[in-house]
């Protein structure tokens, strides 16, 4: 699993992006793959696994690190 801050969430829309150490593109992130179902807030601590899709990479299995 990867670790990496929310540098982006928009509200009302369920989805954001993660920004990680060593890595220049950010990651999208939908709410429908957070496990706990709970939006996520610009600055939180998250682990995921990354999946390769046609629109680029996307995190899966997002969890909040507390």
């Amino acid at each position: 699993m990867k670790e990496g801050i929310i540098k982006r969430w928009m509200i009302g829309k369920n989805y954001g992006f993660i920004g990680v150490d060593g890595m220049e593109k950010e990651i999208f992130v939908h709410l429908s793959d957070v496990k706990s179902k709970e939006a996520l807030h610009e600055g939180q601590k998250v682990k995921f696994d990354i999946e390769n899709t046609p629109k680029g990479p996307r995190a899966v299995n997002v969890e909040v690190v507390e």
